[in-house]
């Protein structure tokens, strides 16, 4: 198989969810396929003619086995990020150079014991946890950093206005 060069490929379509519990803390998973502490919000493509809504509430329930929340907050536009060169080559069949997300905020409703990582098969994630805002970029892979400020930056307000 021929890649296309790098820089010529397009992004992944996705969505990414800031799932927030009723102490203002945010869901973050750690990756079965990521060596060391990196840890991400739960994300995922689109399929087909998805609303970003209706992707959200798909990846929810497969990721972390639960779609018990309410829509807080849609970002204003889409954030991308590049993978780097030598895992873009591996993963999605060497595709997409990145993903290209629309960011959803959730209050979430249900209760820790509703949170199944093993929901669906192969599991994405081995742990998942609690974590304040403040931490999110520092838990992040690097690549992903960026993005997680521009949507803490736009998202976190409005979670905040939401408790009103």
């Amino acid at each position: 198989m021929t890649l296309v060069a790098y820089h010529l490929r397009p992004y992944r379509p996705c969505v990414g969810m800031m799932v927030v519990n009723a102490r203002n803390q945010i869901l973050v998973a750690k990756r079965r396929d990521t060596v060391g502490e990196a840890w991400q919000m739960p994300q995922g493509g689109m399929d087909g003619d998805e609303t970003p809504y209706e992707a959200a509430l798909r990846e929810l329930k497969e990721e972390i086995g639960s779609h018990s929340v309410s829509l807080i907050a849609e970002s204003e536009s889409w954030l991308s990020y590049d993978v780097p060169p030598g895992l873009a080559d591996r993963i999605w069949g060497g595709a997409f150079r990145g993903q290209t997300q629309k960011w959803l905020a959730f209050r979430f409703l249900g209760n820790d014991d509703e949170i199944n990582l093993e929901r669906h098969l192969p599991a994405e994630f081995c742990a998942w946890r609690w974590s304040a805002v403040e931490e999110l970029p520092h838990l992040a892979v690097s690549f992903k950093k960026e993005v997680y400020e521009r949507v803490i930056e736009e998202l976190w307000p409005r979670v905040l206005a939401s408790q009103d």
